[in-house]
């Protein structure tokens, strides 16, 4: 969020370091605990050194941020957490695929707006509308092809896995350009549908999640479309 991306990386290194010899060596609990908690403390240094940089600067004028604003921001963390556990019961190889996609799904968050941005060329309104919405289903389709293969590989359920993907992605893409609210009601009404039906004990109650994700996430491409279809969000 404050743009150390590379501070970031360097303090995650001892459990890079860590995963990477996972294939040929077994290091044992001691060890594996002792790359996270380097990870751990290395992350907490680095936060607080950037913490202590910034409130060296005097503050902005103007009006403080509200807190009522993370409101929205904490509806969907508990939504998309809600859902995750969800598709961790059905399948829990899932949840680690979806985890380890996170990469890619930040890196194509940033690909979509400097090819927004590109897109500006576009002088007619109709015609970057055009353009926005092909990079966002090019952006989507490229994350969903990262996660079928894996999924395949695993035997874990594609359609499941790549709905609640497809949501995630374009609630974190809205979420990224400040729109806050769409994302938060649409995956906070998901959630708590999914787990009335999914108390409700039907037949066919794997069925559900993969449905509930869908409807989302065409909901959320609607949203994308309609809001970031503009060139002023991406001035």
């Amino acid at each position: 969020m404050l743009g150390r991306e590379r501070l970031l990386l360097a303090a995650l290194s001892p459990l890079i370091a860590g995963a990477a010899v996972l294939p040929w060596w077994e290091p044992g609990t001691l060890l594996r605990l002792t790359f996270l908690l380097l990870a751990l403390l290395a992350t907490l240094a680095v936060a607080l050194r950037v913490l202590a940089s910034g409130l060296a600067v005097p503050a902005a004028e103007g009006p403080r941020p509200k807190l009522r604003g993370s409101v929205p921001y904490g509806l969907f963390g508990l939504a998309a957490a809600v859902l995750v556990t969800l598709e961790g019961r059905q399948d829990a190889y899932a949840v680690i695929v979806l985890t380890l996609s996170m990469g890619p799904a930040e890196w194509l968050l940033y690909r979509y707006r400097g090819w927004s941005v590109a897109a500006l060329r576009q002088r007619d309104p109709r015609a970057f509308l055009l353009r926005s919405s092909g990079v966002l289903a090019l952006c989507l389709v490229c994350y969903l092809m990262l996660l079928l293969v894996p999924a395949l590989l695993l035997g874990s359920g594609p359609v499941a896995l790549l709905s609640l993907a497809a949501v995630l992605w374009a609630a974190l893409l809205l979420q990224a350009f400040g729109v806050a609210w769409p994302p938060a009601v649409v995956c906070l009404t998901t959630a708590a549908g999914a787990v009335l039906i999914t108390r409700a004990d039907l037949p066919d109650g794997s069925a559900v999640l993969p449905s509930v994700c869908a409807a989302a996430a065409v909901c959320l491409a609607a949203c994308v479309v309609a809001l970031l279809g503009r060139p002023s969000p991406h001035v």
